[in-house]
C-alpha cells in the first residue's frame, strides 16, 4: 500500500469516500495535513477503571463490572435499568433510549465496560445513557486520554479519532513538516518543539495533566496556540501591506464644509472626536486606500465624526457610501445626514430593499450620474444593478453584522480608475484592545473615549418578573412626571412572528393597566413608513411608552426617554443588553434600566445581568462578554472565518500577543522565507477573504 503523505488529499486516507470528503471540507480538512492541525477541543480521562465502591457522585469514570439484574421499568417514564457490581459495590444504568437489540444484549450476567458521569439518584448512584461494550475477554484499557476534536454532522468522534491516528502514522515517516519557529524563539519563550506538541494534543499520556489540557494552558498547547496567533498575526500584517501597494485617490481639502457644518452644531465636539477626525483626515490624504477601525460606545458620536470627515471628500468632487445592517439603523442615519447636509445643498440618496420601483429607479440613476453625494442603505447598496460615479469612502456601521462577501463587493463598486475607495468602519460593541489587535491586525485603530457632555450613567437594576406589578407603577409614575420609557419585549425564539405577538400581547396588557399612558409598538413586521412615523411621534413626545422588539438596539435617539425595561433579559447577550440600554441617558435627565428575568437564573445569565448593573464603561462589558462568548460570537464571525482558531485563545492566550508581535518582527528581518509557510499552514485558504 502506498505511503501516505501530508500533501495528500482526505480521499487518501482508508475508510475515506467522496460523500464523507464533502463533509470533511466543512470541517476545513482537506489534505492529511489538515486533519494533523484539526485538534481536539477537550479530553476525558478512560486511562484506568476505577472501582465502583470508591466511585463519588458527579465525576466521569470508567467502570468495569457484572449486570446483576436488567429490567425495563414505567416508573414516570420508559427506562432500562441495569444494575452492574464489581466486588467493591454497585451503580445503576439508565436508559431512556434503546431498542430490542439492545435490552437483549444488556442481559443479567454479561460483562460491560462502561464510561459515564455519574450522579446521586433515589436508589443510590447512576449513570445516565454512558457509553458501553461487552467484554468477552481480557480487554486493554485507553493507552491515552480520549481526544474530542470539533465535529460537524454525519461524522463521529470514533471517526475523527481514526483519522488523527493515521495522520499521526505520517510524522514518523514524512519530514515535510518542518519547524518554522527559529531556535532562538523557541528557546526564549520555552516552547517544545511542532512534532512533539503536536503528538501530544493528540494522544496526551495517562499521566498528563488534564486540568492543564482542559484548561488549555499546557505548554504543549501554548506552543501551537503561539504559532497559530502568530499566522493570524502575519497574514494580516500582508494585508496591510498589500492594502499599501493599492492606489486611492488622495483627499485634501480646506475643510470649508466641514466647518460650516460645525459651526452649525449645537453643542461643541468632544476632544476625542477632534481627534479621531484628525486620524482619518491623515489617513484619507495618502494615495492608498484607508481602513480604520473607529470604536466608540453608544452615545459616543461616531456617526457625527463619520458625517464631517465625509464632508472633506464630496468637498473634493467624489462620492461617499454608508451602509448600515438594519433598516431603522439606515433611517436615522439618512434622516441626520440630510438634517446635518440640507443647509450646504448636499444630495443625500437613500436606497433600501423596501423602497418603490420608481423611485429606486431614479436613485440608481442619479448615483450613477454623480448627482447623489452621499448614498446611505442597507445591503441593497452592494446589488449588482448600483453603479457609483466616483466612489471615494465608504463607511460601514456595525461592520461585524456584514458577511465577508457583501463588504468585499461594496468595495469593489469603488474602483475609479483602478482606484479602490478610503473605508471607514464604525462600531458601537466595544472590541478588547487585544481583540481588535489581533483580529483587525490589518486596520488602523481609533477609540471615541469620551461621551458628550452632559450625558449622565444610567442606574441600572435587576429584578424578578414577579415584581411585574411594581414596575407598571413606576412607569406611570415617570410618564406622570413628563418623562418617555422604553419596554423591550425579548423572547427566545427566532421567528419575528412570535417576538411580533409578544410585543402585541404586551402592548394590549400595559394599555389596560396604565389607561392615561400614551402606547406605541413597534417591532420589525412593520413597514418602513409606519415604523419612521412611530418613531417620529415618539421623538417628539407624542406617545410616552414604546412598547418595542429588540428593533431598536441601535440608531434610535430620544433625549427624553430615561427609563427602560427589558423583559426576559438574561435571554440576550452583554453587547446587546449594553446596546439597548444606550437608548435612555441621552439627556441631561437621570435614567434607569430595569432588567426583567423570569427565574430560575443559571449561573451564566446571573453573571451576565450583574456584570451589567454593576458596569456603565462598555469596554469592560466587552471584555467580560469576550471572556463568556468567546471571540468568534462577539465579532460575528463565526460564518466568515475570522476569528476562528484551531486552538488558540484571544482571552486565555493574551499574554502571548506581545511576544507574537516580536516574532512576527524576527520573522520578516531574518527568516522572511518562514512567513508564506506558516500561514498555509494554518489559514489555508482563509486568508484570501481578509481582504475587505
Amino acid at each position: 500500500m502506498k505511503r501516505l503523505s501530508l500533501s495528500d488529499p482526505v480521499t487518501a486516507f482508508k475508510g475515506v469516500g467522496p460523500q464523507l470528503a464533502q463533509r470533511l471540507e466543512r470541517l476545513r480538512m482537506f489534505t492529511v495535513q489538515d486533519v494533523l492541525f484539526h485538534l481536539p477541543l477537550r479530553y476525558q480521562d478512560r486511562t484506568r477503571v476505577v472501582p465502583i465502591g470508591g466511585l463519588q457522585a458527579g465525576i466521569d469514570a470508567v467502570i468495569e463490572g457484572e449486570i446483576e439484574l436488567s429490567e425495563v421499568t414505567f416508573r414516570g417514564r420508559r427506562s432500562l435499568l441495569c444494575y452492574v457490581a464489581d466486588g467493591t459495590g454497585g451503580i445503576t444504568l439508565r436508559f431512556f433510549h434503546f431498542n430490542q437489540a439492545q435490552k437483549e444484549a444488556l442481559t443479567r450476567g454479561t460483562r460491560i465496560r462502561c464510561y459515564g458521569t455519574t450522579r446521586l439518584a433515589r436508589g443510590g448512584l447512576e449513570m445516565i445513557h454512558p457509553e458501553y461494550r461487552r467484554i468477552f475477554d481480557t480487554v486493554a484499557v485507553e493507552e491515552c486520554l480520549t481526544p474530542f476534536y470539533p465535529a460537524t454532522e454525519g461524522i463521529q468522534q470514533t471517526r475523527l479519532r481514526f483519522l488523527s491516528e493515521q495522520a499521526l502514522a505520517v510524522l514518523d515517516y514524512d519530514d515535510s513538516l518542518k519547524e518554522w519557529l527559529p531556535d532562538a524563539i523557541l528557546e526564549k519563550l520555552h516552547l517544545p518543539d511542532l512534532h512533539s506538541s503536536l503528538r501530544y494534543v493528540h494522544r496526551p499520556p495517562p499521566d498528563a495533566k488534564l486540568d492543564e489540557l482542559l484548561a488549555g494552558v499546557h505548554p504543549t498547547q501554548q506552543r501551537l496556540a503561539f504559532e497559530e496567533l502568530l499566522a493570524q498575526h502575519l497574514a494580516l500584517r500582508q494585508l496591510r501591506e498589500q492594502a499599501r501597494r493599492e492606489p486611492a485617490v488622495s483627499i485634501q481639502t480646506e475643510g470649508r464644509l466641514r466647518k460650516q457644518c460645525e459651526a452649525a452644531l449645537p453643542f461643541q465636539l468632544t476632544a476625542a472626536q477632534q481627534r479621531v477626525i484628525k486620524e482619518i483626515q491623515n489617513d484619507l490624504s495618502e494615495s492608498h486606500p484607508a481602513m480604520r477601525l473607529v470604536q466608540g460606545d453608544v452615545g459616543s458620536g461616531k456617526t457625527l465624526v463619520a458625517a464631517l470627515v465625509a464632508l472633506d471628500v464630496i468637498e473634493a468632487g467624489y462620492q461617499v457610501a454608508l451602509m448600515a445592517p438594519t433598516e431603522l439603523l439606515a433611517e436615522q442615519h439618512y434622516r441626520n445626514f440630510c438634517q446635518w447636509f440640507a443647509p450646504l445643498k448636499i444630495k443625500v440618496g437613500w436606497l433600501a430593499s423596501k423602497i418603490k420601483a420608481k423611485q429606486k429607479k431614479e436613485t440608481l440613476q442619479q448615483l450613477a450620474d454623480g448627482q447623489i453625494d452621499i448614498a446611505v442603505g442597507t445591503h441593497a447598496l452592494f446589488q449588482e444593478q448600483v453603479q457609483f460615479n466616483k466612489l471615494a469612502f465608504l463607511i460601514v456601521d456595525e461592520q461585524h453584522r456584514f458577511g465577508v462577501h457583501q463588504r468585499l463587493a461594496l468595495r469593489e463598486k469603488g474602483l475609479l480608475a483602478e482606484q479602490h475607495p478610503h473605508q471607514l468602519i464604525m462600531t458601537a460593541t466595544p472590541i478588547p484592545r487585544s481583540l481588535a489587535m489581533t483580529a483587525y491586525a490589518d486596520l488602523d485603530y481609533s477609540v471615541i473615549d469620551e461621551l458628550p457632555p452632559g450625558r449622565t450613567p444610567v442606574q441600572t437594576v435587576v429584578i424578578s418578573d414577579q415584581r411585574r406589578a411594581e414596575v407598571v407603577a413606576r412607569i406611570e409614575k415617570a410618564c406622570l412626571a413628563g418623562n418617555q420609557v422604553y419596554w423591550v419585549c425579548t423572547l427566545i425564539e427566532e421567528s419575528e412572528l412570535l417576538q411580533c405577538q409578544a410585543a402585541e400581547n404586551t402592548a394590549t396588557e400595559l394599555a389596560a393597566a396604565l389607561s392615561h399612558v400614551r402606547i406605541g409598538l413597534i417591532h420589525g413586521r412593520l413597514k418602513a413608513e409606519q415604523k419612521e412615523n412611530l418613531m417620529r411621534r415618539f421623538r417628539d413626545g407624542e406617545i410616552d411608552l414604546l412598547v418595542a422588539t429588540t428593533v431598536i438596539e441601535v440608531g434610535v435617539d430620544v433625549p427624553n426617554a430615561s427609563l427602560m425595561i427589558i423583559e426576559n433579559a438574561e435571554r440576550l447577550g452583554l453587547a446587546q443588553l449594553h446596546q439597548l440600554r444606550g437608548r435612555v441617558g441621552r439627556g441631561a435627565r437621570h435614567s434607569h434600566c430595569v432588567l426583567m428575568y423570569r427565574a430560575p437564573l443559571n449561573e451564566k445569565a446571573r453573571e451576565r445581568l450583574d456584570t451589567l448593573r454593576n458596569s456603565h464603561d462598555g469596554f469592560v462589558i466587552a471584555r467580560k462578554d469576550l471572556e463568556m462568548r468567546g471571540p468568534g460570537e462577539v465579532l460575528g464571525t463565526r460564518q466568515t472565518g475570522l476569528v476562528d482558531f484551531r486552538i488558540a485563545d484571544i482571552c486565555r492566550d493574551a499574554q502571548l500577543l506581545p511576544r507574537v508581535h516580536q516574532a512576527a518582527e524576527l520573522l520578516n528581518n531574518d527568516c522572511p522565507q518562514a512567513i508564506q509557510p506558516l500561514i498555509d499552514r494554518w489559514l489555508g485558504g482563509r486568508q484570501q477573504y481578509r481582504n475587505v
